[in-house]
């Protein structure tokens, strides 16, 4: 039992301080900037793209998804094939809670980083990717159609654990009741990170992205 509770403790912390990786600030900080200090000031793949530009805002979401999807994926294969002799719901609550936590409150920049959105993507590829799938098509959608960055995540947090527990209940793939209990807490999570820009939306002062001339730019009205 004691040996039990050391590999949780362990995948916790591994997991927690993968997610607690700064990407934005490191990218930031290569870039000669504290992006902290620069555009929304958040820690994110948005805001770097708002910044630094496109290419490095895909850079950035891609390591902030990919540090979600792999210690998540690792621990559930170490399980299903008893590499680790653990409960593969309590190890997937415990990577899976551990690297949002890590991203959103990083021990590396005194708690306050990101939103979670990529990390949390990165998690729903390695349990539910078809739902991963669909909450992308929402966030294409209406992304596109209003120009939200904020507005398109938050619909597509709100999707995620719904079509989970759809895909789940017609056993297109089985998720167990903890795993969409799991992800119904990280879409809440992701939700509640969204406080002030769903203010800012309902007040209307909520930064755009406007196309113009063939080029996205930030524009704080609503289109």
């Amino acid at each position: 039992m004691q040996s039990t509770y050391l590999i949780y403790t362990v995948i916790f912390l591994i997991a927690y301080l993968v997610g607690a990786i700064p990407w934005a600030f490191i990218i930031g900080k290569f870039n000669g900037i504290d992006i902290r200090e620069h555009g929304s000031g958040n820690v994110g793949a948005t805001n770097i793209r708002r910044t630094l530009g496109k290419k490095l805002g895909i850079i950035c979401f891609l390591l902030d998804f990919f540090k979600g999807f792999i210690p998540v994926f690792v621990i559930i294969i170490l399980c299903k094939y008893d590499v680790l002799s653990i409960s593969i719901d309590y190890a997937f609550i415990i990577s899976a809670l551990a690297v949002i936590t890590g991203h959103i409150w990083p021990v590396f920049l005194g708690f306050k980083g990101g939103k979670g959105v990529s990390t949390m993507a990165g998690v729903l590829l390695a349990v539910a990717p078809l739902s991963l799938l669909i909450g992308l098509i929402v966030w294409i959608f209406f992304f596109y159609s209003y120009r939200f960055v904020s507005l398109a995540s938050i619909c597509a947090a709100i999707t995620l654990p719904i079509t989970a527990y759809l895909i789940s209940k017609y056993k297109i793939y089985n998720l167990t009741t903890t795993m969409l209990t799991v992800l119904l807490c990280m879409a809440l999570l992701v939700i509640v990170k969204h406080k002030t820009n769903i203010v800012r939306l309902i007040k209307g002062t909520e930064n755009c992205f406007e196309k113009k001339k063939g080029s996205e730019n930030e524009n704080s009205s609503i289109e």
